[in-house]
């Protein structure tokens, strides 16, 4: 079944823009006019499938379907599964629902493909941007399980905990950052706009000026001359780091300073090692086999040399040995963490053990966030305070000079 975009006139003449679903063109137009519709055009919604995803996003601005709309649509899926309804009827039922339309005809394509006797793996499996390793590996695991109802309720948890944890780490961010864009677009008018008029002032003056005063007025001239150069120098130096760390030398050296850094290099391993151990204990819990877990645990996993980490535990597990070993000998997950995971190994609740790690791990970087928060706030403020203090100091002794004079 697809989905048809069409326009036509009401019985009243007013104009009509909707979408319909329909197993065919004719039946669609049939649909239409049954509701008295006066139909002007009709064409098939196409979705963006594999290949034109993967073209067409990397001059988006956002994702095809947000992580809310995949997590309420998977919850809704397990609330139909449950009720007995087939799966089928339950896509039709999805279609119906969803608002977004690129997100209907993917549902309606997908529909169309289990219909053709695909199943609902290999389907989601034609959407990567939408539907991720993880995703299909579990509902994978839950239909091979036949536990497709629990898998999808996980799945539903899962990517709702990563939204909470995606969002904290933008709200800690976002005052920060606002406060460095407005103290620097305030620092530039000053020093394009209101410097040059007191410079004037200076001239008249017959003494030389002080070391500050001389920087201060220096930095006005070239930003008043030179502001293009400023902005175009800023866009490439940006431009050029992005590139650096995307090679392989630039991410791991990249990588390896934000482990170092104070505050920063906490936050970055605990936001990883969340991550991993949620990510792994809902994978297994939903049956996923370890080795396949941990190589799809290692992709989602920012740092390369965590990643490093993850791989060689892969490889010890492949060969029968313990997954707490090789991350112990990285040195880059706490011992509390190794510590535990050892525990559950030994027990057979390694499941458990992660889960608790995660939670406890999702407290913690709340906690960092919030306390990171409250150092910046205050180092912001001291540096746009001495930054002002400068350009005062700069403006005011030269003022006194020109007092003394008369």
């Amino acid at each position: 079944m697809a989905i048809y975009s069409y326009k036509g006139l009401d019985k009243t003449g007013k104009e009509i823009k909707k979408t319909i679903d329909s197993d065919s063109l004719s039946s669609a137009k049939a649909k239409v006019r049954s509701m008295g519709i006066m139909l002007i055009e009709i064409s098939e919604q196409k979705s963006q499938n594999k290949s034109s995803i993967s073209s067409s996003t990397s001059f988006s601005f956002g994702p095809i379907v947000s992580i809310q709309e995949l997590s309420l649509m998977t919850r809704q899926l397990a609330t139909l599964i449950k009720a007995k309804i087939q799966i089928v009827e339950a896509f039709n039922a999805l279609v119906d629902q969803t608002d977004n339309q690129k997100f209907k005809s993917i549902l309606a394509e997908i529909k169309q493909k289990i219909n053709e006797g695909s199943s609902l793996a290999n389907a989601l499996s034609d959407y990567p941007k939408v539907f991720d390793n993880v995703y299909v590996n579990m509902v994978d695991a839950g239909e091979t399980s036949g536990t497709l109802q629990v898998v999808l309720l996980r799945l539903a948890d899962f990517t709702e905990a990563q939204v909470k944890l995606k969002n904290k780490i933008k709200g800690a961010m976002t005052y920060p950052l606002i406060m460095a864009f407005v103290g620097a677009g305030m620092m530039g008018i000053i020093f394009i706009f209101v410097i040059p008029k007191i410079t004037r002032i200076f001239e008249t003056m017959k003494k030389d000026l002080p070391l500050q005063t001389e920087i201060c007025i220096w930095i006005s001239q070239f930003l008043k001359s030179y502001w293009w150069a400023v902005i175009i120098g800023t866009f490439f130096a940006f431009t050029s780091f992005k590139k650096y760390i995307k090679t392989k030398q630039g991410k791991s050296r990249w990588d390896d300073l934000l482990l170092k850094l104070p505050i920063i290099g906490e936050l970055v391993t605990m936001v990883n090692v969340s991550r991993f151990c949620s990510t792994l204990a809902t994978l297994l819990n939903s049956g996923v086999p370890i080795i396949a877990a941990l190589k799809i645990v290692k992709n989602l996993i920012a740092n390369v040399h965590m990643q490093q980490a993850v791989e060689e535990a892969k490889i010890n597990v492949s060969e029968g040995a313990s997954l707490a070993a090789p991350l112990v000998r990285s040195g880059l997950f706490p011992t509390m963490v190794t510590h535990m995971m050892t525990l559950g190994e030994k027990s057979g609740e390694l499941e458990d053990m992660l889960k608790i790690i995660a939670e406890n791990y999702e407290d913690q970087v709340e906690s960092k966030l919030n306390g990171l928060t409250s150092v910046l706030e205050p180092i912001m403020l001291v540096g746009m305070g001495i930054a002002v203090a400068f350009i005062i100091f700069s403006v005011v002794v030269p003022m006194m000079q020109l007092n003394s004079l008369h």
